[in-house]
């Protein structure tokens, strides 16, 4: 099965953290934490940085590693670093998701999240 490896920002601000409904594909309308594929050559971080830029307009800093989430999807497998973040400039602009929240403690089980992600949900928790 063909792995692909992937980043994701957990972006915090005060107590609640910043999630994206996607707005295509076969998981259209699910939730994640904003990312994207590590391309070749880049770090984790760097890749992190680029795709926050290319799908929010928004500069980031990234913090410490949350956990590496590995996950079976039907036709591959995610390998998915997820990273503390925080907004250095920029708003934050929807250009490839459809929808976005900032979700408390009490609100992460109130979106459908996508099966990987909420393998990350319990650790944040613990972390809001």
């Amino acid at each position: 099965m063909k792995t692909i490896r992937v980043v994701a920002a957990v972006i915090k601000n005060e107590n609640k953290i910043f999630a994206t409904a996607r707005g295509y594909g076969e998981f259209k309308g699910q939730w994640e934490f904003p990312g994207g594929k590590i391309e070749a050559g880049e770090t984790p971080q760097e890749a992190l940085v680029r795709e926050i830029k290319e799908e929010l307009e928004t500069t980031i800093q990234v913090g410490d590693l949350i956990d590496t989430i590995e996950y079976d999807y039907p036709t591959f497998h995610l390998s998915m670093d997820c990273y503390w973040c925080d907004v250095v400039e920029g708003e934050l602009k929807l250009l490839e998701a459809e929808s976005a929240r900032w979700l408390s403690k009490e609100e992460l089980y109130d979106v459908k999240w996508l099966p990987a992600d909420i393998l990350l949900i319990e650790k944040i928790m613990k972390n809001l």
